[in-house]
């Protein structure tokens, strides 16, 4: 982790990125200014602008969608081409690498926005036809738990790989008191990618959920959840902790739980273990101990498959949120608290070390966009599957069940 990582993340809590570029290009101009005798200053500083210009466009391309970024950039690489050779290469380079990475999240924000779209249009020919619609379940597709969690692992990490470290400082950043200025990011990209991976795992959940209510036989339905716990445990072995987790939500959500019958029929040791391995009590306390001895696996693995770390991701927000909450950004005396920010770069970097590992699983096209587009059930429509799998048991069920066939 360096300074200029910690600086770049946590500056924009101060100060806009685009003007922060700005001053950077005033300091170079002002050199360039000092007459001929001092001509060799922007040589001496050259090679820390272009360090940090690099480490800026490798770690933070997106604030380089900004048209003010991008103008700022080309002045600054223009002055710094203009002398030495080598100079003339690395900026080269850097602009290279730049527009490449730009080019592949437009890419990928695209491949997104069809995905949810067909998800979408599912959905809709789920809501005319409810019956032919579904003519498939997961099983039919694929009925080896291995296969489906290094699929889930390939959606997870392409998706976390897309998310840039300043989104978790945008999720939540706030106006800093002694700067008059509007708040830093009214004009800005707000934390698309991230928010994204978050209704990822909102759909998985809602996925498993919908898997296990569909079937109108018990026993096809305590075999669904037999094969996601299955799945979960897979996951774990993997240190997929988030699609692990999404798993569980879904099993736990109330249609899913009231289904005693089908429960009854299920094996639940395992899935017991894989609940107690994320009980959230004492702060996540056995998940933590698990995530710590994957990344120490992780640190010292020799194969990417033991490089893979998945964070339960809505945790690791929560942590990042109470740290920016409970810390203040000044020090009474006025000075930035640069403590604070050193723990939240820790906190960040460490997760930028998780998103460049590459999946080392083959890809099966027809199970990842099953996963991807497969229609979900709303919660109403679990409700109303799950109860007439299994009738209500009270009142308070029945009045619901009764409600809802009136919709």
């Amino acid at each position: 982790m360096t300074y200029i990582f910690t600086f770049l993340l946590s500056s924009r809590l101060f100060i806009h990125p685009y003007e922060l570029m700005s001053k950077v290009c005033h300091l170079c101009t002002e050199q360039q200014r000092l007459g001929d005798p001092q001509a060799d200053k922007v040589q001496k500083i050259a090679p820390k602008i272009l360090q940090l210009l690099t480490e800026w466009t490798e770690t933070f391309p997106y604030d380089f969608r900004d048209e003010r970024m991008m103008r700022s950039l080309k002045e600054l690489t223009h002055r710094l081409a203009s002398g030495d050779e080598i100079y003339r290469k690395a900026v080269s380079q850097m602009s290279q690498g730049l527009i490449r990475r730009l080019t592949v999240l437009s890419q990928y924000e695209e491949a997104l926005g069809k995905i949810n779209a067909t998800a979408a249009e599912r959905l809709t020919v789920l809501k005319a036809k409810p019956q032919a619609a579904i003519q498939r379940d997961l099983l039919s597709i694929c009925n080896d738990p291995f296969t489906v969690a290094q699929q889930l692992t390939h959606i997870e990490l392409e998706r976390l790989s897309y998310i840039g470290p300043e989104e978790f400082v945008q999720a939540f950043v706030q106006k800093d008191p002694l700067d008059n200025d509007k708040n830093c990011f009214s004009d800005h990209k707000k934390a698309s990618n991230l928010e994204a991976y978050v209704d990822w795992f909102n759909r998985l959940s809602y996925l498993v959920a919908t898997e296990i209510c569909m079937p109108g036989k018990k026993k096809h339905r305590a075999r669904v959840i037999e094969f996601f716990i299955d799945v979960a445990r897979e996951c774990f072995n993997i240190g997929n902790f988030n699609s692990l987790m999404a798993i569980i939500s879904g099993m736990n959500m109330s249609p899913v739980s009231r289904l005693k019958k089908t429960w009854s029929k299920v094996k639940t040791a395992k899935f017991d273990i894989l609940e107690h391995q994320m009980d959230p009590s004492s702060n996540f306390y056995n998940y933590r101990t698990a995530l710590r001895g994957a990344t120490q696996r992780s640190i010292t693995a020799n194969s990417s498959r033991e490089k893979i770390v998945i964070p339960f991701f809505s945790l690791l927000i929560k942590d990042i949120y109470f740290l920016n909450e409970g810390c203040a950004n000044r020090l009474q005396n006025g000075h930035i608290n640069f403590e604070k920010f050193w723990e939240l770069a820790k906190q960040v970097s460490e997760f930028m070390t998780w998103k460049k590992v590459e999946c080392p699983f083959e890809k099966d096209r027809k199970i990842l966009q099953y996963l991807l587009t497969a229609p979900v059930f709303t919660e109403d429509a679990l409700y109303l599957a799950s109860y007439e799998s299994e009738g209500p048991e009270n009142n308070m069920e029945k009045d619901r069940w009764k409600s809802l066939r009136c919709v």
